[in-house]
Order: structure tokens, then sequence, then C-alpha cells
């Protein structure tokens, strides 16, 4: 029987990092949609005469070939598939925001397609609306619902389901608990957010009715992501900084 060839041929995928290699290469991370989180070595992919310099672009879908049985596999072919524009000014942060994410959470050829899919609508969106606040909500939430990270948005600790009316008490790895219920617990020490029903309700359908909802939705993704990335996010510390700079 023949060995398998272990070659992977035009597999829908976005750039996450690229790190220089040697000489003229680029260390790629890049996500797919059927393989995951992929390190390939794209070679001689600094030269100037490269074919890959106007293709290996980070926000917006590459089509990619690789080859090879090791953790790092060789990049063989890859082509931009387009569909939008690269994202502008501020929109860049949101963009390497999404990438850092992906890079961070996710393992190394860990499939998980549905997670691409949801990357495909935040970049498009990300490129295309001037106000992406809702996608990215949408996305963070997609990406810890996909990673087994996020506590279910539709009953509480109890089974019973989320009131819109009522007030929750969310903390890491653990499911709501109303906040008439948690006053005798240390439920209110720090790392804990306190939101809504109907902001549950509102993050679990990804379709927000209000600022406000939005704020507090914003409030758990990130204090989710803060316990799951406690080196901090990189990305957003930047952003922080070009705000604060702008407005001293």
């Amino acid at each position: 029987m023949a060995a398998p060839s272990h070659r992977i041929n035009h597999e829908p995928a976005f750039l996450l990092t690229a790190t220089p290699w040697r000489e003229s290469s680029l260390w790629l991370e890049i996500f797919s949609r059927r393989y995951g989180r992929v390190a390939v070595l794209a070679r001689s992919a600094r030269k100037r005469q490269s074919e890959l310099r106007g293709v290996l672009v980070p926000f917006v879908p590459i089509s990619a070939s690789w080859y090879g049985t090791q953790e790092l596999k060789t990049l063989h072919r890859a082509e931009w598939l387009g569909g939008w524009r690269q994202p502008q000014e501020r929109a860049l942060f949101s963009g390497l925001y999404v990438n850092e994410l992906v890079y961070k959470l996710t393992a190394r050829e860990d499939p998980h397609p549905q997670l691409y899919d949801a990357m495909v609508e935040v970049m498009q969106a990300i490129a295309v609306e001037p106000n992406h606040v809702a996608a990215l909500r949408r996305f963070e939430w997609a990406l810890l619902s996909e990673l087994g990270l996020a506590p279910d948005l539709q009953q509480d600790e109890h089974g019973v389901p989320v009131d819109a009316a009522a007030m929750y008490w969310m903390r890491p790895q653990a499911q709501a608990l109303r906040f008439d219920q948690a006053s005798g617990l240390a439920a209110t020490e720090a790392g804990g957010v306190a939101v809504s029903g109907a902001c549950l309700h509102e993050l679990h359908s990804g379709v927000f009715s209000s600022g406000g909802n939005m704020q507090q939705a914003l409030q758990l993704t990130r204090m989710l992501l803060d316990f799951y990335l406690p080196e901090g996010i990189k990305s957003r510390q930047v952003l922080q900084q070009l705000q604060n700079f702008q407005t001293a």
C-alpha cells in the first residue's frame, strides 16, 4: 500500500502570525477551516521576487497548500481569495485582536470549522462596517463556546431558565447565578460581573437591542477572556495606549 502523501491542497485559511525565519523565509501560523491552526514554513517568502509577498496578508482568506508529517509543515502554494478589502486605521486593531485570540486560545491541528466560519463573518464585518462592535461580541462568544470555555446562557446553575428581567452574577468556570441568591456567597468577589438576563439572552442570539446590553456583554466576554489569557491581550493593550496618548 502506498504511503499517504500528507499533502493538503487549496485549504481556506487565515494568516494569524508571520515571523522571519533564517535568511529569507517566514514561519507562519495559519488557521484553516478543516485542520485548525497549522504552523507552516514559507520558504524564500521574504525575497523580493517571491510570488508570496502580495499573497500572505492577514484579515482576508487565502487558499493554502502544504505538505509534511512534522508539526512544522512546508507551504507549497498560496493564493489570495479576497472577498473584501483589508481593514483600515483603527479597524486594524480589531483584526489583530481576533487573530490574537485565535492564536492564543486554539491548539495546533485541532479542527474547528464553525470557528473558521465565525472568523469569516467577523473579519468581513471589521473590514466593511464602521461600527462592528456587535460582530466582535458574537465572535468572542462563538470562540469561547466552540472551545468549551463559555457557560450556558439559557439556564442558571440550578437548571432554571434564565429570566430576562432578573440580574445574574457571572464568574469564570461557573454557571449564571441569580444576583438575589448570590449575597450569601463570596460571589461578589473580584473577578465576577453582574449582567441582566436580557443581556444573556441577546448574547446567546447574537442580536443586541441596546447599547447597555452590549456593554454588559463586553464586560462578560472580557472577564472570561482575561481569565483564560492571564498574560493579557497585546492588541487590546496597544489600542488602549493609543487612546490614552490621543486624549492626553
